[in-house]
């Protein structure tokens, strides 16, 4: 599968990146799919230009922050208002339980309908798979201050240039500080796309919050993945310290999540 970091900076919008958004791009033999993890602030303008939004299969979201939701308001719009109407049916959104009012509240909408007439709205059960097409999206219940939070294992089956059935996990954290849930998510990921909000010595007296760089390369030791690449880094946290921190924890390949910047995984 292939990911596309669409936004990566932590807690608001940055200079040079949105806030939290994932497209992750896959092909099941017949057609490509795409799926998006989480549509923070600033994200539906720059997701765009990877994607047309019709395009876009089904969104999955982590938790109801807005860095990580809110510009499901503005797909709304566009689903709700694109003249000639929109080429498709509703699309799929899985969440928080809280998802649908939420969102219908932010926009100032009644409860009902809502947004029900362009989104079709699911909830989350931990540790309760999802199909989509390629994907199979499993969300993990994280340590972080909101009624639900998740970190999403995605495991996707393609064939390769010979046909033969190869699979390929990516996990992706959410906003979570160190948790079981976090490293059972990440257990034998090929790619962990993992939050470092926090720098060790700075945020010490903040628990139950975010990651440091440091945890987050435990974590991802501890669950035995092969690449961990660090995100969600405000702008008043180093880039370099967290790689700093991470590093002397997991022996594999760590990087910074770049707005902008595309993996294969």
């Amino acid at each position: 599968m292939k990911l596309t970091i669409v936004g990566c900076t932590g807690s608001f919008p940055g200079p040079s990146s949105p806030a939290s958004c994932y497209l992750l791009t896959a092909h099941d033999g017949e057609r490509q799919w795409k799926i998006v993890m989480d549509l923070g602030s600033g994200a539906l303008g720059a997701i765009q230009r990877y994607t047309d939004l019709e395009d876009i299969d089904a969104i999955f979201l982590t938790h109801l922050h807005p860095d990580h939701c809110m510009d499901l308001c503005g797909l709304h719009v566009a689903v709700r208002w694109k003249p000639g109407g929109w080429g498709r049916d509703r699309i799929p959104v899985w969440g928080p339980a809280a998802t649908a009012d939420r969102m219908a509240t932010a926009y100032g909408l009644e409860l009902d309908p809502g947004m029900h007439e362009e989104f079709d709205f699911s909830n989350w059960s931990e540790r309760q798979s999802v199909q989509l097409g390629p994907f199979t999206v499993t969300p993990y219940a994280v340590n972080h201050p909101v009624e639900e939070a998740y970190a999403l294992r995605v495991e996707v089956t393609e064939p390769d240039k010979e046909g033969k059935a190869v699979s390929r996990i990516l996990t992706y954290s959410g906003d979570t500080d160190s948790c079981q849930g976090l490293e059972d998510a990440a257990r034998n990921a090929d790619l962990f796309l993992c939050e470092a909000a926090f720098e060790e010595g700075r945020d010490d007296d903040i628990k139950d919050v975010h990651l440091t760089g440091k945890r987050a390369g435990q974590a991802a030791t501890a669950a035995g993945a092969r690449r961990l690449l660090l995100t969600h880094i405000p702008v008043w946290t180093s880039q370099t310290k967290v790689m700093a921190e991470a590093r002397p924890e997991f022996a594999g390949d760590v990087a910074v999540a770049v707005a902008g910047v595309h993996y294969t995984v």
